[in-house]
């Protein structure tokens, strides 16, 4: 049986630009970095937009956690996330659903 080799070679620093270190050039390291950031930003951004819809409905119909869960077919602490904001323990395509089974379907605007 050959041993799987798990030792950890490097680690980059919180707030490190890891595109310098995987040794791209300066400039396109910064470049990198900074589209990066703005696609995460935006990402955080439609999670956040579609939760706080999930929370308004929640409020809205006067519900206890455990009922939202139900209809969402969610766990309670899966409801307390998205009520909390936690965007990063859900996906867009998971928020969206939710959304379509309290009757808010989402549309999508490109441009």
């Amino acid at each position: 049986m050959s041993k799987v080799d798990t030792r950890v070679r490097h680690v980059t620093k919180p707030g490190a630009n890891l595109f310098a270190e995987l040794g791209f050039a300066p400039e396109e390291a910064r470049l990198y970095q900074e589209q990066s950031r703005a696609l995460i930003s935006q990402t955080l951004a439609l999670k956040a937009q579609l939760m706080g819809e999930l929370a308004s409905w929640i409020e809205d119909h006067h519900l206890r956690q455990a009922e939202a869960a139900e209809i969402l077919h969610v766990s309670r602490p899966r409801v307390s996330d998205v009520v909390n904001q936690k965007a990063s323990k859900f996906t867009i395509d998971a928020l969206v659903d939710m959304l379509a089974r309290v009757g808010k379907p989402v549309k999508v605007v490109v441009g």
